[in-house]
């Protein structure tokens, strides 16, 4: 900021100085500008690289923030909140607000303190010019306020409508087989493209506001350097001023007219970061309404897995008024399997997912041998819980990495436990016929494999936490005859010495169990032995069973289970 000052010196020497002296005065005012800009190059290389490293690594700490919130919060919120737009507020908007409070701060709190030091050097060069010229500035100060307030509610507009283009083509994109099978692209193209012309039209008011404030900033800092010439030549005139002066004072007053139009794109800039910021905040700093990893762990030894469901009624939070369970109560011995069918829609997964604590009942309460869930640590819980579902999801990597996901700590499993467990989950067999083995990927959810292959690494993996509970949710239900009696064989296996639950329709799944339950209208109306239940051709059993043309009556149930 001395190099204007040092300028009009150099300028006034060559005016006003003999030939004698010109030479070492100017040499030494030259020297001494050069020594000035080289450690201004310096400090701006400098500042340029902290404020690169910096923007990253606080973007790095905001995805890594959001995300480590987002993991904790409890399922219900997923149930309301759109995948895609979680997705856009992790990469998106920490760009912007990270690129917003580095780089664009840097280059602001740059301008602010070359604005400031450029006025103080004015008013000190020539204080009537300096008066006469600012007077310009409230005004447009005045304008930066309204803008700025203006462009932060239309950069919050932005960013969400840029958040649904993004959930529709992420949940599209991924369900691109259906999207086909369907037929249904076009349509597809025009509802994305319907989004993002929204998202143009946002982008266009932006635009128009940028345009006329950074016009109207543009033409007062032309009109300060016209008012500095205008005024400065009528100074000059009366001799109140030397030409170095006027050259220091237009070189300052160009510099606050850079300044001015570096704060308002500085302003603009930080507008958009906060408007953005502001949804990062709400999701970083939202509380889970139930806890991640706090409360009671039980002993391992006194651990047995005995469960126990009493006078449960439950609702989902997305459906607060259709009730689910109204007053469902069932017990499971420890070390037994306990199946549980009925009707679609009578609530048997949901079961699954209050044991796994995904939610918490209105009322009533869920002990594990004795003891309430709600005082469990649910992270040390469900890693007792084995889990083997209907259309088991497989991430994207090879089989070894999702088997080994079924641990406590991935990364200590070994080739020969993957193998083992995959051996007693009648899964080594097809794996190994791949031609890179344990090492091939899957593809996303698994797509690269069939549904029997997806279900036998789905055992393997539940096997390889060693379980104390097993929860089997309809595991062979889409299934052939040839694989299901593989899957079936494997789950045998599983389910020795530990508590199972099993949801299913089919006899051959529940065949084995100590018991039944029958589910229906919320709450259990059916509980015993299957051939019990099926001795009584007008209970809801028989009539589900029958249903699933398994059966006609007791006496070919027991040719089926002869043969």
């Amino acid at each position: 900021m001395s190099a204007p000052f040092f300028l009009g010196k150099v300028i006034d020497v060559i005016y006003t100085n003999p030939t004698g002296e010109l030479a070492d005065n100017l040499t030494n005012l030259c020297a001494l500008l050069s020594g000035i800009f080289l450690c201004g190059a310096a400090a701006n290389a400098i500042r340029v690289y902290l404020m690169q490293i910096a923007g990253q690594r606080i973007v790095k700490r905001l995805r890594a923030t959001m995300f480590s919130s987002l993991l904790k919060q409890e399922v219900a919120f997923f149930d309301k909140t759109r995948t895609g737009e979680l997705i856009n507020r992790l990469s998106s908007d920490t760009a912007l607000l990270g690129r917003s409070v580095t780089e664009n701060l840097s280059d602001g709190l740059r301008a602010g303190a070359q604005a400031s030091v450029a006025v103080g050097m004015m008013f000190f060069v020539s204080p009537k010019l300096a008066t006469f010229v600012l007077s310009v500035v409230p005004p447009l100060a005045f304008v930066a306020v309204i803008y700025g307030r203006y462009l932060r509610k239309l950069t919050r507009m932005t960013q969400d409508s840029l958040a649904e283009s993004t959930q529709l083509a992420e949940e599209r994109i991924g369900n691109l087989r259906t999207v086909r099978a369907f037929g249904q692209e076009l349509k597809e193209m025009e509802k994305y493209r319907s989004k993002v012309d929204h998202v143009l039209q946002l982008a266009k008011k932006e635009a128009l506001a940028r345009a006329g404030f950074f016009g109207a900033t543009g033409l007062s800092g032309n009109l300060i350097v016209l008012s500095v010439l205008y005024k400065g030549g009528l100074l000059m005139g009366s001799a109140h001023m030397t030409i170095g002066e006027l050259s220091s004072f237009l070189m300052y007053a160009f510099w606050v007219g850079i300044s001015i139009g570096g704060l308002s794109s500085f302003y603009s800039e930080l507008m958009k970061g906060l408007g953005a910021g502001g949804r990062l905040w709400e999701l970083m700093d939202r509380k889970p309404q139930l806890p991640f990893n706090e409360g009671m762990v039980l002993n391992q030894d006194a651990f047995k897995g005995a469960l126990e469901f009493r006078n449960i009624q439950f609702a989902y939070p997305a459906r607060p008024e259709a009730l689910v369970f109204q007053d469902f109560t069932l017990s499971i011995p420890s070390g037994s399997v306990m199946a549980l069918v009925g009707p679609s829609g009578s609530g048997k997964s949901t079961v699954v997912s209050l044991l796994l604590r995904l939610y918490d009942p209105i009322s009533g309460s869920i002990t594990v041998d004795g003891v309430d869930v709600r005082q469990l640590n649910p992270l040390w819980f469900r890693n007792r819980i084995g889990t083997v579902s209907q259309e088991p999801v497989l991430f994207s990597c090879s089989i070894a990495e999702n088997i080994a996901y079924g641990a406590e700590d991935p990364s200590t499993v070994t080739t020969e436990e993957i193998e083992r467990v995959a051996k007693i989950a009648n899964a080594a067999s097809f794996i190994q016929n791949f031609p890179n083995g344990f090492h091939t990927l899957v593809g996303e959810k698994g797509v690269l494999l069939s549904g029997g292959q997806k279900q036998r690494i789905a055992i393997a993996r539940a096997l390889l936490k060693n379980p104390k509970i097993l929860l089997l949710d309809e595991a062979t239900s889409a299934l052939d005859a040839e694989n299901e009696y593989l899957v079936q064989e494997a789950l045998d296996r599983l389910m020795e010495g530990r508590t199972v639950l099993i949801i299913a329709h089919r006899l051959s799944t529940i065949q084995n169990a100590n018991s039944v339950a029958v589910l229906d209208q919320g709450r259990i109306i059916e509980c015993g032995k299957h051939e019990t239940l099926l001795a009584n051709p007008d209970g809801l059993f028989s009539k589900l069973m029958k249903k699933q043309s398994f059966i006609q009556t007791p006496e070919s149930f027991a040719l089926n289970v002869k043969s």
